[in-house]
Parts: C-alpha cells; sequence; structure tokens
C-alpha cells in the first residue's frame, strides 16, 4: 500500500472523529468510535469502520444516524483535507472488540477450570 493511501486514510479518519465529536448535531454520533478508514486506490470511495457502545436498539439508531449524515460529513471533510476528489463515504460496524471480548470470556472461563 502506498504511503499517500496510508496518509489519506489517517487524515479522514482523524478529521472524522473531530466532526462527529465535536460539530454533529446529532447527540447519537457524538459517541461513535472511528476504528479505521480503508481508501480505495482512486480515492473514489473510503469504508470507515466503527464502534458505537451500547444495546441494539442504540447501534441501529447510530448506523441509521451515519448514513443519513453522509453527505454532511462528505462537505465537511471536503473543507479540510486537500484532495482533488473527496471520497463516497459508506459506514460498517467493526465488530472486532466485540468479537475479542468474547474470546476473552471464552479463555477466563478455561482458565477458571
Amino acid at each position: 500500500m502506498s504511503y499517500r493511501i496510508q496518509r489519506c486514510e489517517k487524515t479522514i479518519e482523524r478529521e472524522l472523529a473531530n466532526i462527529l465529536l465535536n460539530e454533529s448535531h446529532n447527540e447519537l454520533l457524538k459517541f461513535v468510535s472511528i476504528t479505521k478508514v480503508s481508501v480505495n486506490k482512486d480515492f473514489s470511495y473510503a469504508v470507515v469502520w466503527y464502534t458505537v457502545f451500547g444495546n441494539e436498539n442504540e447501534k441501529i439508531a447510530t448506523s441509521k444516524a451515519l448514513n443519513d449524515a453522509k453527505g454532511y460529513l462528505r462537505s465537511e471533510l471536503a473543507h479540510r483535507i486537500d484532495l482533488r476528489k473527496t471520497p463516497e463515504l459508506r459506514f460498517k460496524y467493526d465488530e472486532s472488540i466485540e468479537y475479542g471480548k468474547k474470546i476473552e470470556d471464552i479463555l477466563e472461563q478455561l482458565k477458571e477450570k
């Protein structure tokens, strides 16, 4: 992977986190953590992996709020980063933290036996 793509991914990750925390008007979006951003080679789209702590209903509501705010987030990114074309944002829930917690619980159960 090229250095330029990695740098762009980290910049998008940092700026999206700042926008969600400081400038979003939706309270659900203030509790979103961006875990990773993957940009394709031609910078046409970016997959944004995120987590949010809460029950299943809160996760669904947050997913809907993120998809509703795509246009706003993309326009804010365009003002903050210097790219010829700002990538289209695609949000995906990152289940790796929950998966890691599940494995940790299994290991603790094995250790107790």
